[in-house]
């Protein structure tokens, strides 16, 4: 259990709290604007145009769940490559800093380089994925996409054994070379102590046979020396031991982390994939939009949620996994709600006398369930990303990494990816920034994680209270009093935060 956070004062903690709690709220706030330009841009009519003219070959229900899957597989697939490639970098720190221990530059070095390479992963990743995206659908179509999600599910599993294997045998071998090395250094040191000793030892000897039993001042001197050494080499193997131990248990975490969500990246993205090509299918035999299909699909659903959720060895992946399903499941009713909604609308019209023609209402239908199926794929993908990007921050400081470095460091790199996107916008495109942005909110969540794991170590409910008052009044300013989508986005963000996928 984590060890509460105690200050000199109630008042004071609330003060801290509050002030934390601003910064992670604010970052929040400060994401709300982008990303819905960025949503703004991705629908509008000459850019959806591709995605119209496709509409009716996998059917409303296919649509949703096709284009939800694969809004939640780039927003997975972002986070495990930022936080790979962080985990990968502190190892890298871990195996080549000094045996003796890190300075305090040195461990501030390490969070800024792992920092800086996590969003990088993330935000270069969701950027790649949302160019390629908008390219499959522009070129291919959405059989394109369907295929392209469906090959890139099965490619990851057989990577995912080959990435585990190579990264621990990697950093094992890396660790053991270093501390090896350190081993023979101080054990070479201690053998020429001994000999140095040894000579002494017979220099003494020869001195009390020649009836010299004191000693000189300078023999005396140089006894007094070698055993400071000594003691300074018996300091320095402890100190050595005790620094291999806590950086092995640092690289066992690190590693723990990364095969998790190795794991996650692998397996997580199957059951949706599975659900989108189920009723991608269905569409392409034309039953995409028949009320039948509902409950068949909702059946489905329960079905292979039941049956991970009742594993005997249930893993993190599992329970995303399932969620990822549902919220592709969500999206796909969206996607066909709107649709009947035409339909519904243009059936009062006729009723008034006031009929459309046919291809209108084609068309209509097209477009609203185009629409929703982007801005609800769009929604549950920036949710996700915030949701595990908590899991990253709220654990890291339920181990102690520091809150305010957490909280701070995280709110200022989504800050800047903010800024950046933005500028490189001509050169990613809508769907390349599309991507991107979600990096931003991965950064974003890990400081609101790291923000809602604060407010549960406080010693008093003073600071409790402070810092959740400072998370929901930042996020309300800088969001300009978005109140839906901040208060359905918080509890997500603790409940993450909560969550110990390791």
């Amino acid at each position: 259990m984590p060890q509460k956070i105690t200050y000199n004062s109630p008042f004071l903690e609330a003060a801290v709290g509050f002030a934390l709690g601003a910064v992670g709220g604010s970052i929040l706030g400060a994401t709300e604007d982008p990303v819905h330009r960025s949503l703004y841009a991705m629908t509008a009519p000459q850019k959806m145009k591709p995605l119209i003219d496709e509409a009716r070959t996998v059917g409303p229900l296919g649509l949703g769940s096709l284009i939800g899957a694969t809004a939640l597989t780039t927003a997975m697939t972002s986070v495990v490559a930022g936080v790979i490639l962080s985990a990968a970098v502190a190892s890298v720190f871990v195996v080549t800093r000094s045996c003796s221990g890190a300075s305090q530059t040195n461990t501030a070095v390490l969070w800024v380089t792992a920092g800086l390479a996590g969003v990088y992963g993330t935000t270069s990743s969701g950027g790649t994925l949302g160019i390629a995206i908008e390219l499959i659908v522009k070129n291919y179509g959405m059989m394109g996409l369907l295929w392209g999600l469906s090959l890139f599910t099965i490619i990851k599993i057989p990577f995912h054994f080959i990435f585990k294997t190579m990264f621990q045998a990697e950093m094992c071998c890396g660790l053991n070379t270093v501390w090896e090395k350190e081993r023979e250094r101080i054990e070479k040191s201690d053998s020429e102590q001994r000999q140095r000793v040894a000579v002494q030892i017979e220099q003494q000897i020869l001195s009390l046979e020649n009836g010299d039993e004191t000693g000189s001042p300078e023999k005396r001197e140089q006894w007094a020396s070698e055993k400071r050494q000594r003691e300074e080499l018996e300091r320095k193997k402890m100190a050595t031991e005790e620094a291999e131990i806590e950086q092995r248990s640092l690289q066992d975490w690190i590693n723990t982390i990364v095969m998790k969500h190795i794991d996650f990246l692998a397996f997580s993205g199957i059951p949706m994939t599975f659900v989108a090509i189920i009723t991608s299918v269905i569409g392409v035999y034309g039953y995409g939009g028949h009320q039948i299909v509902i409950p068949l699909l909702l059946g489905l659903v329960a079905i292979i949620a039941y049956s991970l959720l009742k594993t005997s060895e249930f893993k993190f992946w599992m329970l995303i996994g399932c969620m990822g399903m549902i919220a592709t499941t969500v999206v796909a009713l969206l996607t066909i709600h709107a649709e009947q909604m035409v339909v519904g609308d243009a059936l009062k019209l006729h009723k008034i006398g006031q009929s459309k023609k046919k291809t209108e209402v084609e068309t209509q239908m097209d477009f609203q369930a185009s629409l929703e199926a982007l801005n609800a794929a769009y929604f549950v993908a920036k949710v996700c990303q915030l949701g595990l990007g908590a899991t990253v921050g709220g654990p890291l400081v339920r181990q102690g990494a520091g809150e305010a470095r957490v909280i701070v460091g995280a709110a200022i790199l989504g800050g800047v990816l903010l800024l950046v996107v933005e500028v490189l916008e001509p050169v990613l495109g809508e769907g390349g920034k599309a991507g991107a942005m979600l990096g931003a909110v991965g950064a974003t969540g890990a400081a609101l994680g790291a923000a809602t794991a604060l407010a549960g170590r406080w010693s008093s409910w003073f600071g409790t209270i402070a810092t959740l008052a400072g998370l929901v009044l930042g996020a309300l300013a800088v969001g300009e009093w978005h109140i839906v989508n901040i208060g359905l986005q918080l509890p997500v963000a603790y409940v993450f935060a909560m969550t110990n996928p390791f």
